[in-house]
């Protein structure tokens, strides 16, 4: 099993969430999250003063998939999420060594 963490611009939100149902993932975890990396956030202007926001507003979607469906997961995300422009995001992809469903005490694969 693989986790993917995929870091996006808001206003892709829904478009990766569609393109996700369409490939049959049901599950998944979504956090509003602020940072920066190459972007390196921006200035604005505010009662007409002038300062730097550096972190910039972002939506974490977090999934874990078999290893079957990882690249399909991968270029769903990548394809929806993309517009060209500089703060696109990023995905993540790491190793799961165990999941477990609380209520019936299912594990790996059977748990997602």
């Amino acid at each position: 099993m693989k986790k993917v963490e995929a870091i996006v611009k808001p206003f892709k939100l829904d478009d990766v969430r569609e393109a996700l149902a369409e490939i049959g993932i049901a599950g998944m975890t979504v956090t509003e999250v602020k940072g920066f990396g190459r972007q390196k956030g921006h200035t604005e202007l505010y009662r007409g003063a002038e300062y730097m926001v550096d972190f910039l507003p972002k939506m974490k979607v977090e999934l874990v998939v078999d290893d079957d469906t990882v690249e399909r997961v991968i270029e769903a995300i990548t394809n929806t999420a993309r517009t060209g422009k500089i703060g696109d995001g990023k995905i993540f992809v790491t190793n799961v060594e165990r999941a477990i469903r609380i209520r019936t005490g299912e594990e790996n694969s059977d748990a997602l």
